[in-house]
C-alpha cells in the first residue's frame, strides 16, 4: 500500500510539473532564488532540457570487491535531462554548465592502504623502501572517489522507474579513483574504456549469488516554488549486481608490482553479485521552464 500511495503522490507531482513548465517561456540571464537556486547549474535555456536534477548523496555505502567504504562526505549529480524517449523510457541527460556533473568527494577506506598493502610482500627492493618509508611518514590514509568514467550525455534517467519504485531509475558509467601519494594521480578502477556500470533502481534488486536482493525507497515528497519544484527526501538508489575490473595504474612506473597486490588485496577484478551501491539522496527536480522564468525575474 505504501508503495501505491507513494508512486500515485510522485506521479501526479511530475504531472503537475510538467504542466506548470508549459506555462513558462523566454529566455534571459540574471540569478536563481529560493528553491531554484540548487538549479543553478543546469541548462535552463536550452529548450531539449525539460527537467533540471540535483541530488546530493547525503550516506550509503560502496561495497567494490571485499572492501566497504561508507559514504560520509556529500557528493552530488546535477545537470538536466530530455523528455522520455518513447521506445526505451529513459531521458537524455545535459551536462552541469560549470562541468562538474558528478562532484568528486574523496571518502576514506577504512583501515586505509595498511589494510591493502603489505609493504614486507612488495619484492622490488626500492619500492618495499619507498613503501616502509611513506607508512613510517604516516601517509597510510587512503581515499576512494567516484568519478564519471565516460561523458555525461551516457547518463540515462526514467522519472516513472524512480516513482513507480521499480526498474532501473539512474544508469551511468563511474570509475574509482584510489588516492594516496604513495599510489600517485592515475589509480583507478575502471576507466573510459572498461567502466563500472551502476543501474540504480529504488526498487528491489535482482544480483546473481552471493549478493542477496536489496530494495532501494522512492523517497518522501514534497513540493516547492508553486509545484515547480520536486523533492524527494531519504530516497535510497541501490544497485548490488554489477561488475568491476581490476585496479590499474597504481604506483605509476611501479603500477605492474602494485596493480597485482592491490588487486589481490580488495578482491578485484570482482565479477556481478560481489559489488554494491547503496546511496541515500535527497532528489530535487524542477521544470527547465520554471527555472528559466525565475532566472527572468530576479535580475
Amino acid at each position: 500500500m505504501r508503495k501505491k500511495q507513494t508512486t500515485t503522490r510522485v506521479l501526479g507531482a511530475m504531472l503537475v510539473i510538467a504542466i506548470a513548465a508549459l506555462a513558462f517561456a523566454g529566455s534571459a540571464s540574471a540569478k536563481l532564488t529560493g528553491e531554484f537556486k540548487k538549479f543553478e547549474q543546469c541548462q535552463y535555456t536550452n529548450t531539449e532540457v525539460k527537467k533540471c536534477l540535483y541530488s546530493p548523496t547525503i550516506g550509503g555505502e560502496v561495497v567494490l570487491g571485499s572492501k566497504k567504504v561508507p559514504i560520509v562526505k556529500e557528493a552530488y549529480l546535477q545537470g538536466g535531462f530530455s523528455k522520455p524517449d518513447p521506445e526505451t523510457g529513459f531521458s537524455k541527460f545535459f551536462a552541469a554548465k560549470n562541468g562538474i556533473t558528478l562532484s568528486k568527494a574523496a571518502q576514506p577506506v577504512p583501515g586505509g592502504l595498511a589494510g591493502i598493502i603489505n609493504c614486507k610482500e612488495i619484492s622490488n627492493f626500492l619500492l618495499r623502501i619507498s613503501c616502509e618509508a611513506t607508512f613510517e611518514n604516516g601517509v597510510t590514509g587512503l581515499d576512494s572517489t567516484l568519478e564519471l568514467a565516460r561523458a555525461p550525455s551516457e547518463i540515462k534517467v526514467s522519472e516513472n522507474h524512480l516513482a513507480e519504485e521499480e526498474g532501473v531509475a539512474l544508469k551511468m558509467p563511474i570509475k574509482v579513483r584510489l588516492e594516496n601519494p604513495f599510489l600517485g594521480s592515475e589509480c583507478y578502477v575502471g576507466s573510459e574504456g572498461s567502466p563500472i556500470w551502476w543501474e540504480l533502481t529504488t526498487g528491489k534488486t535482482a544480483p546473481p549469488l552471493p549478493n542477496k536482493s536489496i530494495t532501494g525507497f522512492g523517497g518522501e515528497l514534497e513540493l516547492f516554488e508553486e509545484g515547480s519544484v520536486l523533492q524527494l527526501k531519504k530516497a535510497v538508489l541501490v544497485d548490488n549486481a554489477w561488475a568491476a575490473p581490476g585496479a590499474k595504474g597504481c604506483g605509476g612506473l611501479f603500477s605492474f608490482i602494485l596493480d597485482p597486490i592491490i588487486n589481490a588485496a580488495a578482491g578485484l577484478p570482482a565479477t556481478a553479485g560481489k559489488n554494491t551501491a547503496i546511496l541515500k539522496n535527497t532528489i530535487n527536480i524542477a521544470a527547465r521552464a520554471a527555472v528559466q522564468l525565475n532566472n527572468e525575474e530576479n535580475p
